[in-house]
């Protein structure tokens, strides 16, 4: 389980295959639903990309 503002790495993305091995911060201030798919918001991931989308296996949550 994320909560907003964690960081997280991008194992995989099926949103963005660019976004793999960058590093993000989860937007979501609750679990996400059928509106995302059941993917979480991750922003700041990189200069050219924008926000993605994640599923909860596609992330991995960093030492802070």
């Amino acid at each position: 389980m994320f909560n907003a503002g964690d960081e997280v790495k991008i194992l995989s993305c099926k949103d963005d295959p660019r976004a793999v091995g960058r590093t993000g911060r989860i937007v979501d201030e609750v679990p996400p639903g059928p509106l995302t798919g059941g993917r979480w918001t991750v922003h700041r991931v990189g200069f050219l990309i924008g926000s993605v989308l994640c599923h909860t296996t596609e992330l991995q949550k960093t030492d802070q």
